[in-house]
């Protein structure tokens, strides 16, 4: 893709989110995620030129908040963000094995994407849900009391129903 490209999308997301915030300072954050949602889970660096002369903000300005935040990557992800809570209660209750089994099954480790561009590996500090430890994420839904099987069979139906969609 081109920079004329991006710069043409880019500027389409800000006139129509920019009208839909209420507050200035959350603009940025509103624009980014709609920017990302555009281009399947990552923020193309263009971008953040593009951003730069239209918000009038500088670059490091608009990167503090792409890289501060670990719901924005600057790199292509898979379909599917598998955010793995490396919390204590986590850790206690069987995490490591979860994610052991996480990084073998999909044969990735953290921050990479499966070949065929399905699944992203991330570590999250903590998603909030230590009553049903240890969990993990895949993109907006939560999965908790996991075990190493449970995972497996996770990954395998989110699979199965990529086949069947793609029939």
């Amino acid at each position: 893709m081109s920079f004329e490209e991006v710069k043409k999308t880019v500027t389409e997301i800000y006139e129509r989110v920019k009208l839909e915030s209420l507050e200035e300072r959350d603009n940025l954050i509103n624009i980014l995620h709609a920017i990302q949602e555009h281009y399947g889970n990552y923020i193309p660096l263009e971008a953040a030129e593009v951003l730069k002369e239209l918000t009038g903000k500088s670059l490091s300005e608009i990167y503090e908040v792409l890289t501060f935040y670990t719901m924005f990557s600057t790199r292509r992800r898979g379909k599917y963000i598998i955010r793995v809570c490396k919390s204590l209660p986590c850790h206690v209750t069987g995490g490591a094995a979860v994610i052991e089994a996480l990084k073998n099954g999909l044969g990735i480790d953290y921050g990479q994407t499966t070949e065929d561009g399905l699944f992203t590996l991330e570590e999250s500090s903590c998603l909030g849900l230590c009553g049903v430890s240890p969990v993990m994420l895949i993109n907006d839904e939560a999965y908790g009391n996991l075990t190493p099987e449970k995972v497996f069979q996770i990954i395998e139906e989110i699979r199965e129903r990529e086949r069947s969609d793609v029939k």
